[in-house]
């Protein structure tokens, strides 16, 4: 017996389904490969990720983007970021994460880490709307007024945050905070989630999407001085 309309018409929903399923997986992959190129050794005409503290050019600043509090993520971007400004490679540290609770405080617990390494109250400023990567990139360039910077976090992580701030006008290298391992199943968890992360961050920067939090003007440096 031949194949009733109802059943055709199915077919053919599924098929269209499963060709733009395929069409969307495809596209994210492509989105993620473009992402990750901007962590190439040399992408352009200059390295975009250090690993020597000797060879990374000064920068006003360091962007020390937040992970989970007392992480062994965060501690290590946190040590990393103070080891460059005791190598007079940045002048400031810009603490970055998440404060969407009185209770949970990224910025302030990687402030209090970084004095504990010596830095000074003076040289840290906290962003306390750094939900996302791309909050965070965005607010260092609107709302503390940086030109140029280092952004420090592991290398997973690195090439999405250069990304960004290649398509907001942020002047910027990174340096790989990734001082020990935090085991396969992690790092294979990290490494997954950056397949996502780098789409939505293609997206944010395609629709000119505005971050959680803009607020006020709050420059870390006079005009013209970074």
């Amino acid at each position: 017996m031949p194949a009733s309309r109802p059943s055709l018409k199915i077919t053919h929903i599924l098929w269209s389904l499963a060709v733009l399923i395929v069409a969307m997986a495809a596209g994210i992959i492509v989105v993620y490969f473009h992402v990750q190129s901007f962590g190439n050794e040399n992408f352009g005409s200059d390295q975009n990720i250090y690993t020597d503290i000797d060879k990374i050019p000064e920068a006003p600043a360091a962007i020390v983007f937040g992970a989970g509090i007392n992480s062994k993520e965060m501690q290590d971007r946190v040590i990393t970021a103070a080891q460059l400004y005791h190598a007079g490679k940045v002048k400031h540290l810009l603490m970055t994460g998440d404060n969407g609770k009185i209770t949970y405080n990224e910025p302030e617990a990687m402030k209090r880490l970084a004095v504990k390494q010596g830095v000074p109250e003076k040289d840290i400023t906290c962003d306390y709307a750094g939900f996302r990567t791309y909050d965070s990139v965005f607010r260092a360039k609107d709302i503390f007024g940086l030109k140029k910077a280092i952004l420090v976090t592991q290398a997973y992580h690195l090439p999405r945050a250069l990304f960004l701030a290649k398509k907001l006008d942020l002047d910027a290298v990174g340096f790989d905070a990734q001082v020990r391992n935090y085991g396969r199943k992690r790092q294979a968890w990290y490494d997954l989630r950056e397949i996502g992360s780098s789409a939505f961050a293609w997206l944010d920067v395609v629709t000119g999407h505005e971050p959680k939090f803009r607020g006020k003007k709050e420059p870390i440096f006079a005009p013209d001085s970074n």
